[in-house]
């Protein structure tokens, strides 16, 4: 892939995110300072690579799973926006003030769903607490029954996944087909673990639909695991 397609496909995600509707040339031809003939053409060849994919109802392309899969895997670091520091800092004040870890560990969870407008969850213990399913259920990915129906059976089992697989990298993202359960769910979860009273191997993350504002919301989850285990530790 070329740097510009590269940047074409970031600008794809991005975009898409934003408004949940394909993405058309003309759009990305003045914010790339081009011809829509010549996005066109670069489109076409993401698309022949897999990376995006044309809805037969719309002219505009949205992204694949792969196509995720590559703008995650190639995200930079990059300094806190003035939004991501706010947030933060909501994090900080709801998990900081004491009391019972499990009622730490709903506050993270709670304050997840407020910042990302996806579902929130976390294992507490032998049991897996969520909060959002509105805004799940609520996005427009998910007005067919077939597709709600296929999330639900992925979060009825989502609990005894996690226990027996137990992922151990500090922030794990199952795009689309890479979830265990649910794979035409159309859903990305994202998880991080931390350390808790009830184990060394508790999770806390989102679940929410493939069109997400990745880097923002894998941050967030990221940091609330961090802040969990200084509050419960501290």
């Amino acid at each position: 892939m070329s740097p510009r397609q590269q940047k074409i496909l970031a600008a794809i995600v991005e975009q898409y995110a934003e408004v949940a509707s394909p993405v058309g040339s003309s759009l990305l031809a003045k914010a790339f300072g081009v011809s829509s003939a010549t996005i066109r053409a670069e489109m076409a060849e993401l698309e022949r690579m897999g990376f995006i994919m044309q809805p037969h109802t719309s002219a505009g392309r949205v992204p694949t799973d792969k196509g995720y899969r590559h703008y995650v895997n190639h995200l930079q670091a990059s300094d806190e926006t003035q939004g991501e520091r706010r947030a933060e800092r909501a994090l900080a004040a709801r998990v900081s003030g004491g009391g019972l870890p499990e009622h730490t560990i709903r506050s993270a969870v709670d304050t997840l769903v407020e910042l990302t407008h996806n579902l929130g969850l976390a294992t507490i213990g032998n049991q897996l607490y969520m909060s959002g399913l509105s805004n799940l259920f609520g996005q427009p990915e998910f007005v067919q029954a077939g597709q709600a129906q296929q999330v639900a059976h992925l979060l009825d089992n989502l609990e005894p996944w996690l226990q027996e697989v137990a992922p151990n990298e500090p922030l794990s993202v199952y795009i689309g087909h890479e979830n265990p359960i649910g794979r035409s769910a159309g859903v990305t979860l994202i998880i991080s673990r931390f350390r808790s009273p009830y184990s060394d191997n508790s999770y806390v993350g989102v679940l929410g639909p493939t069109r997400q504002q990745y880097r923002d919301v894998m941050h967030l989850v990221k940091r609330t695991g961090h802040a969990l285990e200084e509050a419960l530790y501290e």
